[in-house]
């Protein structure tokens, strides 16, 4: 059967949610069940996921019933692995009308080295890429941790520490597997439904529920990579410095200026628990006499910790330091035109020694390089891709991002430091905004601009979806 063809007069909606639970590999949870609030959390615990029931999915076949059962009964479907970024959903629409569609056990990659491609389920996450990948001296556009989703990072663009040199993770799609509005199961290239194709390639996720990605790989066996820490009374003088710094590396330097307070934690190293700095995150592909060489000016100002060494591709990961798993936090972006002097200044005066921020962690990326759309059009046409999708990178030079944790006694801080941050830095601001960094409901102007990209999304959205069955965290229609 194409539907459970429910006759939605005749049965109540539980009665309905039995018929579907009945065909499903998997399991459906409703309200009420005594693991209910595991099943919806996000990952960001802070975030209050209320659905209408929640399918945990153990086959592609139950995506396909789930779409079609949401369909008939006038509900909408949001297809979620990890639940990262799920903010802007629960604070968009809500999800009191849909059902909840959770992929995360559908984790298989597979490797096909003579290719260089990989082929991932929609559950699989960066730390089952770098696993199987490692073994045959290949590497992926993989996220800054090991929990994030592949799926939803490389939908909405994807930002890896090796994108300088390579782009977005969404520029070296190679097809798109995926369940549309109708139920029916679709495998999209730049070939077959290329305006499809074109559209998941950072358009987000709202044209379908995603079942398999396949994506380029690159032969990289080492990076020079690591961080130097420095205490966070030297902020001003570090990332004035970096930023100095930024402005002349190569496309094969991608670095991130932060200011990073550890918590007291037990399962922290002494010199780490507690304490507070202002770190350089670098990540260079050149060898260790040329990184020595680009480097050496940052090493000049006598860190007090260097991380940075030879290390393979997987290690980076671990780079950042993002909490090993769920957390309740608060955060948001910014992307900026450039980085003048005036601008750092006004990030300290927000996030420095004397600024009293309750931010745990603020950020700056630097991009450019391949991220830069004119860029991407060109490495595309050199290395033989598809012409990149909805998003090929970004005008920004620069991705600011700032969190604190959100706990009831901390929250009211945190939001009022994040709102000094993005005032400040609000001068330099870009006129695009970075889906997945953004984590509240935002135009859709903001992500695709005014050349006609937003158009041509939402008329595909309003062809292969009307009613809105799929919803995502960041639709294209409002």
């Amino acid at each position: 059967m194409n539907s459970l063809a429910f006759d939605t007069v005749a049965l109540s909606l539980r009665e309905a949610f039995a018929m579907l639970d009945e065909r499903l590999d998997g399991r459906l949870h409703l309200p009420g069940d005594a693991d209910w609030d595991a099943v919806r959390a996000a990952w960001n615990l802070a975030v209050d996921q209320r659905p209408a029931a929640v399918v945990v999915a153990a086959s592609v076949a139950d995506i396909a019933t789930t779409v079609r059962a949401a369909r008939d009964l006038g509900l909408a479907v949001a297809p979620q692995a990890t639940g990262h970024n799920a903010a802007p959903l629960v604070d968009g629409h809500g999800l009191a009308d849909a059902i909840l569609l959770r992929t995360h056990e559908l984790r298989g990659v597979e490797v096909r080295p003579n290719q260089r491609i990989a082929r991932v389920e929609p559950g699989a996450l960066w730390g089952d890429v770098v696993a199987a990948t490692a073994p045959h001296g290949l590497t992926a556009l993989a996220g800054s941790s090991h929990d994030v989703g592949v799926v939803g990072y490389t939908l909405g663009g994807g930002v890896s520490f090796l994108g300088r040199a390579h782009g977005l993770a969404a520029n070296h799609v190679v097809a798109v597997e995926l369940v549309t509005a109708d139920g029916e199961f679709r495998r999209v290239d730049a070939e077959h439904e290329p305006e499809l194709f074109w559209a998941v390639r950072g358009g987000g996720g709202d044209f379908g529920v995603v079942t398999a990605l396949e994506f380029g790989l690159f032969a990289i066996e080492q990076v020079i990579a690591g961080a130097l820490f420095f205490p966070i009374d030297r902020a001003g003088e570090v990332l004035e410095t970096w930023a100095e710094w930024t402005a002349s590396v190569p496309d094969t330097v991608t670095s991130v200026g932060r200011v990073l307070r550890f918590p007291i934690m037990p399962e922290l190293p002494p010199f780490l628990s507690g304490r507070s700095f202002a770190l350089i995150e670098a990540v260079v592909q050149e060898t260790p006499e040329v990184a020595d060489r680009l480097l050496a000016p940052l090493r000049a100002l006598a860190p007090e910790i260097d991380t940075i060494h030879p290390q393979a591709p997987g290690e980076l990961l671990q780079l950042h330091m993002d909490p090993p798993g769920p957390t309740p936090g608060h955060g948001d972006a910014m992307m900026l035109k450039d980085l003048p002097v005036e601008a750092v200044r006004a990030f300290i005066a927000a996030v420095g020694p004397e600024s009293d921020t309750a931010l745990l962690s603020a950020e700056i990326r630097h991009l450019g390089g391949a991220f830069d759309p004119s860029a991407a059009v060109e490495l595309a046409a050199e290395r033989d891709l598809p012409a990149p999708g909805a998003i090929a990178g970004f005008e920004g030079r620069y991705l600011v991002f700032g969190v604190g944790i959100a706990a009831p006694d901390t929250i009211d801080a945190v939001v009022a430091s994040l709102g000094r941050l993005l005032a400040r830095i609000e001068p330099w601001r870009a006129a695009e905004e970075y889906l997945n960094f953004t984590e509240r409901p935002a135009a859709g102007e903001r992500f695709f601009g005014d050349d006609g990209r937003l158009a041509r999304l939402r008329a595909l959205k309003a062809a292969i979806d009307p009613t809105g069955v799929i919803r995502s965290n960041h639709p294209v229609r409002r």
